[in-house]
């Protein structure tokens, strides 16, 4: 996977957060979103998210893209190997592609931050290797994806 185009939106690292970050930090814990609607009621929670927010991944681009307009976000998982953990496969896909897809299309940038224990990131490494299929997030053994 070395060699390979990392999105800006996408971070992995085992590193403490830097203060003084220049866009709005919500932090989540993967061990309270191990699930995809564990997931979308922390986020509700984390977020503000509105009421009519629906629950699904289409929705959560919606109302990921509406936050967008008040500034940037960066959405920080902790524990992040437990993100979606309980959930096929397929899920921490989704959610890559969500984000993804939101930043994409943004006026202002989002950024995705999975930060977990040293211990802890091949796991999380080979996770993300696996739903996206070796392509496009390269995460170096040993180092951060920044």
């Amino acid at each position: 996977m070395t060699g390979q185009r990392q999105p800006g939106w996408l971070r992995v690292t085992d590193e403490a957060q830097p203060s003084g970050q220049p866009t709005a930090v919500v932090t989540v814990a993967g061990a309270a979103a191990r699930t995809r609607r564990a997931l979308f009621d922390t986020l509700t929670d984390a977020l503000d998210l509105p009421g009519h927010f629906g629950g699904n991944w289409d929705a959560l681009a919606d109302v990921l893209a509406d936050r967008l307009d008040a500034g940037p976000l960066t959405l920080e998982v902790t524990d992040a190997g437990l993100l979606l953990a309980d959930e096929l496969p397929g899920q921490l896909g989704t959610l890559l592609d969500v984000v993804g897809g939101v930043s994409a299309g943004a006026r202002e940038p989002v950024r995705l931050v999975l930060r977990d224990t040293p211990q802890r990131l091949p796991a999380l490494r080979h996770r993300l290797s696996a739903v996206l299929g070796g392509g496009g997030v390269a995460v170096p053994p040993g180092g951060a994806v920044r």
